[in-house]
């Protein structure tokens, strides 16, 4: 075997390190679902999609206003 068509020595490192990355990324968006992190921007691409012209609510408002509603309906909740 040639030595430059010889594989690196760290390509198992790198190969295992981006396996990692993955597995990382995959739980980072798991636990953001789960917590609402993504919900407010698919409000907003409803919104624009179903609502063209209903005015777009600032991200602290939507929150705002989504606890709010939580607070007055208690019964969605678990504890």
């Amino acid at each position: 075997m040639n030595e430059s068509t010889a594989p690196s020595p760290a390509a198992p490192l790198r190969t295992a390190g981006r396996a990692v990355l993955r597995a990382l990324r995959a739980v980072i968006w798991w636990f953001n679902s789960i917590l609402g992190g993504n919900d407010y921007q698919r409000y907003v691409d409803h919104l624009r999609f179903q609502h063209p012209d209903a005015p777009v609510p600032s991200e602290r408002d939507y929150w705002r206003d989504r606890h709010d509603a939580a607070a007055r309906n208690p019964a969605n909740r678990c504890c």
